[in-house]
């Protein structure tokens, strides 16, 4: 891999519930595309889009990019998004990048759900298959109130979905979660609402048991969410990174080379660049040399 595509959305003011592309050589410095303008706009359901996250299918050579149907910017808040929300995930797709499908809706979610929030996906290489999760605010018949909790489908093509099920909750809100491979291990990083930080577990297949990570750095860092990881160039070291929304300062990166010990290195400020733009909950996606070079020449600085 010779870059990344970091796909994301900048918050709440006019356009910024859009998707918006930066590239990095390195993982660690960001520039935006476009000139800082939507690459891509959804026209359809709430007009706005959140959360986006692009994947890779190995087996069909395209991209897809999937998002949260939610423009907060609408002015309706947060009590009607999340209680009478849309449960449709926002599917883009592309063979290059560059050339992208209209927008689609797909209407997942359990029956009753409020919404169907920050969706990502993982492939299975033995199903051949994606675990697509998101967050659903849901109330069992036992439940006195609702509470957000992370639900799941199986689906090959982002177009057809298995009927979905509970696939993680907490005491309290789980709302982004997200799942990276290493090793043979499947590595998932979730936001924990009760003091809002991000607990690491680990499990070897996506719908086994996880068990915890113990992990004083992530233990610490408190008012964060949106967590993601990828491989930085070398291979073998992982970058963490978790949006600080408690204190508006964007993204925080962390290093380690050794998922399964949860120690991270936080990055002093003068070691990352993350651009122009705010940058909110989003996704990233490693790159091709040609791939980088063909975003950089269409899109632009």
């Amino acid at each position: 891999m010779e870059g990344y595509l970091f796909v994301h959305f900048t918050g709440e003011e006019r356009d910024g519930e859009q998707i918006y592309f930066s590239v990095s050589r390195d993982g660690l410095h960001w520039t935006d595309l476009n000139h800082g303008e939507p690459v891509l706009r959804s026209r359809i359901g709430m007009r706005g889009v959140r959360d986006p996250f692009p994947v890779r299918d190995p087996k069909r050579g395209k991209v897809y990019l999937i998002a949260t149907d939610l423009r907060i910017e609408a002015g309706k808040g947060w009590d009607a998004a999340q209680y009478e929300g849309s449960r449709d995930l926002i599917v883009w797709e592309s063979r290059d990048l560059i050339h992208w499908s209209e927008e689609r809706a797909c209407t997942v979610g359990i029956p009753g759900a409020g919404c169907v929030w920050a969706p990502e996906a993982v492939y299975d290489r033995e199903k051949e298959e994606f675990l697509v999760f998101w967050a659903s605010m849901a109330r069992k018949e036992d439940e006195p109130e609702s509470k957000q909790r992370i639900y799941a489908s199986w689906t090959a093509d982002f177009r057809e979905y298995s009927d979905p099920f509970l696939y993680l909750e907490r005491d309290v809100n789980v709302i982004d979660t997200t799942i990276v491979e290493d090793q043979g291990w499947y590595y998932r990083i979730s936001k924990d609402e009760s003091n809002k930080c991000l607990i690491l577990e680990k499990s070897r297949t996506l719908t086994g048991e996880f068990q915890t990570v113990p992990s004083e750095t992530l233990e610490e860092l408190k008012g964060v969410e949106g967590p993601e990881a990828y491989l930085l160039p070398d291979g073998e070291t992982w970058c963490v990174i978790a949006d600080r929304f408690a204190e508006g300062k964007g993204y925080l990166p962390m290093l380690t080379r050794d998922l399964s010990g949860g120690k991270l290195e936080i990055l002093p400020e003068d070691a990352y660049d993350l651009g122009k733009n705010k940058k909110r909950h989003g996704g990233i996606l490693p790159l091709e040399a040609q791939e980088y070079e063909r975003l950089l020449q269409t899109f632009g600085e």
